[in-house]
């Protein structure tokens, strides 16, 4: 798998310092909706994990048009802001998820400039960067501390696993675990989600 160092910079042009972030190029897995809301799962290529991260009703619909190529008669909002970053003279390279900071994930555009050899990087909502991304098919990369940190098991998440779970009359340790895990994704507890992951892995390896 390919793995990428970038020095993640501020959108303000502050070179003082520099963090080096290990990235991997990931795709959107799939959007699934729960109670609270939306989430996005973004997956490493060719890793069986995906980071959610929660987006709104509008997001869901932009990322949704791009991944689908959708024309309208008049531009939505993100393809007014790439015909207006064409008519300047930049385009999007790729997009960086590169930081997780008290439940709130942070994104970057890097972008070339037609006339300069530099790139620009601004910062940018996760939702926005994947809506541009997808609309002109440029790469996706997530920092590997946050496939670390907040990254789901595959196997976990088939099934609508963080979808609402039917009422039974007994639910079994793992569905309330799955519960849990759909209520701390939603709130974007993912300190919580982490935790629980990880005693549904210890329970699938054991088996119950």
């Amino acid at each position: 798998m390919r793995r990428l160092r970038y020095r993640a910079l501020p959108a303000a042009v502050t070179l003082k310092r520099q963090v080096a972030v290990v990235l991997v190029e990931a795709e959107i897995w799939t959007i699934t909706r729960i109670e609270q809301g939306y989430v996005v799962f973004l997956r490493p290529l060719n890793r069986d994990v995906s980071v959610p991260i929660c987006i709104g009703p509008l997001e869901v619909q932009a990322i949704l048009a791009g991944l689908g190529g959708l024309t309208v008669p008049r531009p939505l909002t993100h393809d007014l802001l790439l015909a207006l970053m064409s008519r300047v003279g930049l385009d999007v390279l790729r997009v960086l998820i590169h930081e997780l900071k008290d439940a709130t994930f942070y994104a970057q555009l890097i972008m070339s400039q037609k006339h300069s050899p530099d790139v620009l990087i601004m910062d940018s909502r996760p939702s926005d960067a994947l809506a541009l991304a997808v609309r002109r098919k440029r790469p996706i990369l997530i920092s590997e501390a946050i496939v670390s940190e907040a990254g789901i098991p595959a196997d976990i998440l088939i099934g609508n696993a963080l979808g609402p779970v039917p009422l039974q009359k007994k639910k079994s340790k793992r569905e309330n675990l799955l519960s849990e895990l759909n209520s701390a994704v939603a709130v974007e507890d993912y300190e919580r989600a982490a935790e629980i992951r990880d005693i549904l892995i210890r329970l699938e390896q054991e088996g119950d």
